[in-house]
């Protein structure tokens, strides 16, 4: 289904009843990277996925697509499905997303899960990283994204699961030069959520992997040690719901419902 927002076309889709459950996927995904996961949670509760600017079907609004920008983008679709109350479970970027989110409408949430995802900002040297690569991008575009999208995965897993990464390599390689560019340009200058995230009144989950090369995991373990907000560790990279899924569906699953 398609939303006009500002003038820009936002894709999302809704299934199954009951409380809801938004999820929203990283940078170079789209909201099919939940196919998997949804039919168990479909059973007992009702799933908004959405494509966030520039990714997937939803169009670009702007330049600068900032957490704060897409996160109206997500407040909209929702108020349109006059939704009132969710759990939000994000993955990377989505999970910078649903903090934005979060941070502007706090009695929304029924829980918010940073799957491979961080409230910290960009250290100065990812940032330095994200403006390179924006700039050899606009000459080498899918060698770029190619680069970028197989460095998530850690090296066991681009060969457990070479045919997956091909799969949802081939949806990164559908994501606009502007949406790559734009999201880049918001994350960069991301603000630090983690005294919000410590203090946020909902329950909370952090989903890490002990080999993600984008999330330091150890940072969050000790940042978050002794808090309210739960911590899962998987063995592998960044894209647990290929490289863990069935430890994933059982860990979202035991959070929503908790």
């Amino acid at each position: 289904m398609i939303l006009d927002h500002k003038g820009t076309q936002i894709y999302y889709n809704i299934q199954g009843k009951g409380d809801a459950v938004v999820l929203l996927h990283g940078f170079l995904e789209n909201s099919s990277m939940w196919d998997a996961l949804i039919p168990n949670i479909e059973k007992h509760h009702k799933i908004i996925t959405i494509d966030l600017l520039g990714h997937g079907k939803s169009e670009c609004l702007g330049y600068i697509h900032s957490m704060e920008l897409m996160a109206e983008a997500v407040e909209a679709v929702l108020n349109h499905l006059k939704i009132k109350t969710s759990t939000f479970i994000g993955h990377s970027m989505g999970g910078y997303v649903a903090l934005a989110f979060a941070k502007k409408n706090p009695e929304a949430l029924n829980g918010l899960c940073l799957m491979n995802s961080t409230p910290e900002a960009d250290s100065d040297e990812r940032k330095l990283l994200r403006t390179r690569a924006n700039k050899l991008v606009k000459t080498n575009f899918e060698n770029m994204v190619r680069m970028s999208f197989t460095n998530l995965f850690s090296n066991e897993s681009k060969e457990l699961y070479k045919k997956e990464l091909e799969a949802a390599l081939e949806q990164a390689l559908e994501t606009s030069l502007q949406g790559y560019m734009a999201c880049n340009e918001g994350m960069k200058i991301r603000k630090d959520r983690t005294t919000f995230f410590k203090n946020l009144q909902t329950k909370k989950l952090i989903i890490i992997g002990s080999k993600d090369p984008v999330i330091e995991p150890n940072s969050l373990k000790i940042t978050f040690a002794n808090t309210n907000v739960e911590i899962v560790e998987f063995p592998d990279g960044h894209m647990s719901h290929i490289e863990n899924m069935k430890e994933l569906d059982y860990n979202l699953m035991r959070f929503i419902e908790k």
